[in-house]
């Protein structure tokens, strides 16, 4: 049993992952902008603004789990909402680091969240993997500091894996939600060109990913949190039409529509690469969920 402490608890992931840790006999404590102790996690207040947290939420913990940052689809990308997406990210990985040091806490591991934006919003067939270098666009310069924030944890000789997830797969909210309100309605049509791939994960395989890091010591810096599996925006689009048992559409949404709807934020529904999860592979990860159309069975 180990105790762990988990930033951004009560989003999509941080809820799935907590249910997973209790269930597996972990004693389980989030970060919160509110303090409600009496939660089914209990939950200690940080305040990224003022650069404060709790003490009392750090003691005794074996491991973090930083899932915090604000949600990049949320709204276009205005300056001031760049600087939100960011400072959730960086400046909460500094806070961490910084309180981790002053109370000397014997971390085990710090395990922390990024995201397959570290490559850059394109559409490439190149296969890209954790040793490439990060893209020069908005979100692989998020991703880069968002890591460098991390790298803190290393510097005090703290286990360190960063997690570049792709799109998590769940009916519970995120993309998937999304997409699936028009097939049900009927439209099911790929967006773009939809020759854009969307490297995707089980929410089930995410979560089992994050404890399997956890629990082996092996696991050390980034890795690719995607399905094995290549898809593209016009296959992904026909696949989802198919469980639902709606009828697929052939006409694409046209870019200059999602352009004017999200601004620059749409390069990350219009561009998408292939990313390799073959090095989490090789260290014994095993996917529950590596094909879409089991997922689509077992979600829908």
């Amino acid at each position: 049993m180990s105790n762990v402490l988990i930033t951004g608890g009560s989003g999509l992931v941080g809820t799935a992952l907590s249910t997973l840790l209790a269930e597996q006999g972990h004693l389980v404590k989030h970060l919160s902008r509110t303090r409600n102790l009496s939660a089914a996690f209990p939950a200690y207040e940080w305040n990224l603004n003022e650069g404060t947290a709790d003490d009392e939420a750090f003691h005794g913990i074996d491991y973090i789990f930083h899932l915090a940052g604000a949600n990049i689809s949320d709204g276009k990308w205005t300056n001031d909402r760049k600087k939100i997406i960011t400072d959730s990210r960086v400046k909460s990985g500094e806070l961490l680091a910084k309180k981790v040091k002053e109370l000397n806490t014997p971390l085990k591991a710090f395990i922390a969240a990024s995201a397959t934006g570290y490559y850059g919003s394109l559409t490439s067939e190149k296969i890209f993997n954790e040793t490439d270098s990060a893209a020069d666009d908005f979100l692989g310069t998020v991703c880069k500091k968002w890591e460098d924030s991390s790298q803190k944890f290393q510097d005090m000789s703290i286990r360190t894996v960063l997690m570049r997830t792709g799109v998590v797969l769940t009916l519970n909210g995120g993309a998937l939600k999304k997409l699936y309100t028009p097939v049900k309605l009927g439209i099911a049509t790929p967006i773009g060109s939809g020759k854009q791939y969307m490297p995707w994960i089980h929410i089930k395989d995410l979560c089992k990913l994050y404890l399997e890091v956890m629990n082996k010591d092996t696991f050390s810096g980034p890795y690719n949190a995607v399905s094995p599996e290549h898809i593209d925006n016009n296959t992904f689009i026909k696949k989802l039409a198919k469980s639902a048992k709606r009828p697929f559409w052939p006409l694409n949404v046209p870019s200059f529509i999602i352009h004017l709807l999200f601004g620059e934020m749409s390069t990350i529904i219009l561009n998408g690469s292939r990313i390799s999860s073959l090095i989490a592979v090789k260290q014994g990860f095993e996917f529950e969920y590596a094909d879409l159309e089991k997922t689509f069975d077992d979600l829908i």
